[in-house]
């Protein structure tokens, strides 16, 4: 019985993984595909999405035979949005932000150490900076990871960077305990955060924080474009949108800043 259950372990594993890729591209793969990423055999990888096909969490399109996130999966995903009640308020000033610096406009939270894209506003610009929704960034390379960071005392920081390492993401990716607290009280001076191609080369950034009612840090409002439009002339400026932005969807929640860290 308890190899059956470690199998059965495993099983929900290898399905849930397939689940993964399969959320990360809106063209579909194929089974071939799927069991090369995933690094599973074709007769698995079929199997389990024949699984995950008949409860609804994948689909088939049977003239490209690529394979999509099904409906199932789209209705337990808004339920996470539904637990989250600052992401359905948050969509006008998304909508404001990005309306105001044609850019991208975000909502992050941080998962388990790293940054998670929970709601987006597309900029209309026809090459757009994206990271969609339930992607996760290195906290430590993200606009809004450093927003919400720098609401954490140093020392913690500090725990945060040996917990999970300055693994650099671009030549611009900050490796240093010394540069990320400099960094940091920077943001909590000037009241934003900004990724200056540190996940991304070519990709700026810019986040502040939104608050809770309980005076904790909520989630992370951001506007993310390419840098040759995000230019250092123009940071300021978006800085302060942004920055307002997170202020009104603070007061909208009926969030209280409490007096930041030294």
């Amino acid at each position: 019985m308890a190899g059956t259950s470690s199998d059965g372990v495993k099983s929900v594993k290898r399905a849930l993984d397939l689940l993964v890729l399969l959320g990360q591209t809106d063209d579909g793969l194929r089974v071939s595909e799927l069991a090369r990423q995933a690094g599973l055999a074709l007769s698995t990888t079929h199997r389990l999405l024949t699984t995950l096909e008949t409860q609804g969490f994948a689909q088939c399109d049977p003239e490209t035979s690529a394979w999509h996130v099904g409906r199932a999966a789209f209705t337990v995903g808004n339920a996470y949005g539904r637990r989250r009640s600052f992401i359905a308020p948050a969509l006008p000033y998304l909508k404001r932000l990005r309306d105001q610096t044609h850019e991208t406009a975000n909502l992050g939270i941080l998962d388990n150490d790293r940054l998670v894209t929970v709601s987006q506003v597309e900029s209309r610009q026809i090459v757009r900076a994206i990271s969609p929704p339930g992607g996760h960034t290195p906290v430590f390379c993200s606009g809004m990871g450093k927003a919400l960071l720098a609401t954490w005392p140093d020392d913690e920081i500090a725990a945060l960077a040996e917990r999970s390492g300055l693994r650099p993401m671009t030549p611009r990716s900050l490796t240093t305990l010394d540069a990320v607290l400099k960094d940091i009280a920077q943001i909590r001076r000037r009241g934003f955060a900004l990724d200056d191609e540190e996940h991304i080369q070519g990709l700026r950034c810019v986040a502040a924080v939104v608050w809770s009612p309980t005076g904790e840090p909520a989630c992370a409002i951001s506007i993310s474009g390419l840098a040759a439009r995000l230019t250092p002339e123009r940071i300021e400026l978006v800085g302060s949108q942004v920055r307002d932005a997170a202020i009104s969807l603070t007061q909208h929640l009926g969030g209280l800043p409490p007096e930041l860290p030294a």
